[in-house]
């Protein structure tokens, strides 16, 4: 019978007595059999390191996954639901049926889904399943803001000044703002992702924010209770990664900056933090030991911390009781397999390292590619992988995907298709690799972030790690500047639209017998002909025309009405790529290219460029017509949530219509106009895409 030290903990604020249980005396329980309750990039990164400890592997899946990448790495897999999270992957029990039925010794939850559910880490040690992750009671302690809040104070954390009572009344709240000032954050306790967050600028904001905060608290977590803190105007957000054993050690593996999001959620990572000393790294992550030790933490963890700009104070925010999405920035720094760790204290093992052994090297950079349109306010998009192609993995540089050409982006999970991540000896170096690597992640079929990446990376700013969490707002007109489509580009795109239109006439030859020149030319292209070639494009909406000549030693080129120039082409071996270099008047460009019928898609070191063909009008004619501006059309792919209307209701500006939900964001559809509602396509449950008009209406002569 193992020893073990126990101690009662009194919170009289909150009336409630936590009983731990420390461990004394090593007790291992040897896994073999992982099932990984998750789905994507994170289960494959969790299936990586099982298979290099030959510990087997089961998936489960739902009927969108069907057939992705996690589900054909596993060792097993079982389907459990329907594609609705909540009928699959959120679902405990069948999770756990499954676990038992396979003989699995202990379940990773990932991230996400139920890797933070007290209830589920609950039914695991009822099951006598080991859950890869803390004990239910830190799960619940760090999982409501007020009571983390109270604990980190007496844990001699620092924390931000604030209200986190239960006292839920308007006017009290009211009047505990004014005691702190404007201007504040409004919070739920028990919030995540951005939800349930408001900002209060000023004594007139705070009630309609307050209001707000609680109503869509209420519908993501079931739970209307917020608190209030003082907002910091120019915040950075940097995180600590903690690791604990069940006997009582803990250690910080450094931290990371997480400053730069949209939508209140992470775009881009590093560690470690720039411009920090290494008095201020090692306060950060001591402080981050005494969180993970007061709630007597097991596994890995990360301590979430304001810090000031301005003035580099550092404040509590909260702790996430998971393996992170950006884990893998400090593997890349400490050498130190994460996974690996959280395996090897589950099954009751000592910490591998102490604080002392724990070292730090270089820098390293994650960028979270996703499918959505920046220019767009971030909005998500969902489709098919038509081309994907990434840089090549090394020691150097990760790509951490859960996705392979061919496979779709369904609406029904987060949108983010890869993690990219790069390592370099120092942050320059890093940045540089990072932003060549993003050049090289090509993919067409859906809108991605991957030029916002780009274009974020080479920022002047954030070149300096001048970083916050305002930064994408702060910078936008220089993060989004107006882009022209050059006639360099418009010359390439044809040229490629010509080489690869002779490839295709080449393997015709080949197969037939006919010919076996590389360069063998199409019957409107013979050598020493005058023959003109045109093809045309569409460029925000305006006619591009790109005309071609072959000449003597290539081409000569010249767009609209510009001058011709001279152009020698050659093609460049690739894997997985259609590549070339042009030399056009002396100038040298290397690109790779994506033909459609449709399109020409351009890659190169400034990115990604989509190119419209323009096509006869008897295939440009969709017989749609023009769309009433009036009515209401799917900014984005998803499911229709709700709606709120009526044929033959009455609406007013700004009135709520209708509800979209996609890749865990919610779209609420407003009226523009005064008018009647016309028509109403579908029904709420229903799959809808991206452009579909959705309510008609009518607008009011008035």
């Amino acid at each position: 019978m193992l020893s073990r030290a126990k101690c009662l903990v009194k919170f009289p604020h909150h009336a409630f007595k936590r009983t731990f249980s420390i461990q004394t005396k090593p007790e291992i329980k040897p896994i073999n059999k992982v099932l990984i309750a998750n789905r994507g990039e994170i289960a494959v990164r969790v299936i990586k390191t099982c298979k290099k400890l030959g510990i087997r592997t089961v998936a489960v899946f739902s009927d969108a996954d069907a057939k992705s990448l996690h589900v054909a790495m596993a060792d097993e897999a079982y389907h459990i639901g329907p594609s609705l999270s909540s009928k699959s992957y959120l679902r405990g029990d069948k999770i756990i049926d499954v676990a038992i039925m396979t003989g699995s010794q202990a379940i990773h939850p990932g991230y996400g889904f139920l890797s933070e559910s007290q209830e589920f880490s609950k039914l695991c040690d009822k099951s006598n399943v080991i859950f890869i992750g803390p004990p239910e009671s830190a799960i619940r302690d760090m999982g409501i803001k007020s009571t983390s809040k109270y604990i980190m104070t007496e844990a001699g954390v620092p924390c931000i000044s604030g209200y986190h009572g239960e006292n839920q009344n308007d006017d009290f709240l009211v009047q505990e703002a004014e005691k702190i000032g404007y201007p504040l954050m409004i919070k739920a306790v028990r919030g995540g992702g951005g939800k349930g967050m408001r900002i209060a600028l000023n004594a007139e904001e705070f009630l309609p924010q307050l209001h707000s905060a609680r109503t869509e608290s209420e519908k993501a977590f079931g739970d209307s209770t917020m608190l209030l803190e003082k907002y910091v105007r120019s915040p950075r957000h940097v995180e600590v990664q903690v690791f604990a054993d069940r006997y009582g050690d803990a250690v910080y593996l450094w931290e990371r900056d997480c400053s730069v999001q949209r939508r209140h959620q992470k775009i881009i990572e590093e560690a470690p933090a720039p411009g920090i000393s290494e008095e201020l790294r090692r306060q950060l992550g001591e402080a981050a030991v005494r969180a993970a030790k007061a709630v007597k933490y097991v596994g890995a963890g990360t301590v979430e911390f304001i810090l000031d700009k301005e003035d580099l104070s550092f404040h509590f925010m909260e702790m996430n009781t998971r393996l992170q999405v950006e884990h893998p920035i400090t593997e890349m720094i400490t050498g130190i397999d994460l996974v690996d760790w959280q395996i090897r204290i589950a099954s009751g093992e000592p910490l591998p390292l102490t604080q002392d052994e724990i070292s730090r090297n270089g820098h390293a950079f994650e960028a979270r590619i996703y499918a959505e349109d920046p220019g767009n306010g971030f909005l998500p998009g969902a489709g098919p992988l038509k081309h994907l192609s990434t840089p090549d993995p090394s020691q150097l540089v990760r790509v951490e995907t859960g996705v392979r050409e061919g496979d779709d982006v369904t609406v029904h999970y987060d949108p983010m298709i890869a993690k990219l991540v790069v390592w370099g000896q120092d942050r320059s170096q890093a940045l540089n690799s990072l932003i060549s690597r993003l050049s090289e992640y090509h993919i067409t079929g859906l809108e991605t972030n991957v030029n916002f990446l780009i274009d974020l990376a080479k920022h002047e700013y954030f070149q300096k790690g001048d970083v916050h969490t305002g930064f994408i707002n702060q910078h936008y007109d220089t993060l989004f500047p107006s882009k022209v489509v050059k006639n360099e580009v418009l010359a390439q795109a044809a040229l490629g639209l010509i080489i690869n239109e002779n490839n295709a006439a080449l393997i015709n030859a080949l197969r037939a017998g006919t010919s076996n020149d590389p360069f063998v030319l199409n019957s409107d292209f013979r050598i020493n002909s005058n023959h003109i070639r045109t093809v045309n494009f569409v460029v925000d909406g305006k006619d591009q025309q790109v005309s071609l000549m072959q000449s003597q030693d290539g081409f000569k080129v010249k767009v609209n009405d510009g001058e011709w120039k001279n152009v020698q082409v050659s093609k460049v071996k690739e894997s997985g790529r259609f590549s070339l270099k042009v030399n056009m008047d002396g100038a040298v460009y290397k690109y790779s290219i994506v033909i459609t019928p449709e399109s020409v898609t351009l890659f190169n070191e400034e990115g990604k460029t989509e190119l419209q063909i323009k096509q006869p009008k008897f295939l440009a004619s969709s017989g749609e017509g023009d769309v009433n501006k009036a009515s209401l059309v799917a900014p984005m792919p998803g499911i229709i949530d709700k709606i709120f209307v009526n044929v033959g209701d009455e609406v007013q500006p700004g009135q709520s219509v209708a509800v979209i939900i996609a890749m865990k964001m919610e779209y609420v559809l407003k009226a523009a106009v005064c008018g009647k509602v016309k028509s109403i396509a579908g029904h709420v449950g229903d799959n809808i895409k991206k452009g579909v008009t959705i309510v008609e209406i009518e607008a009011s002569e008035e």
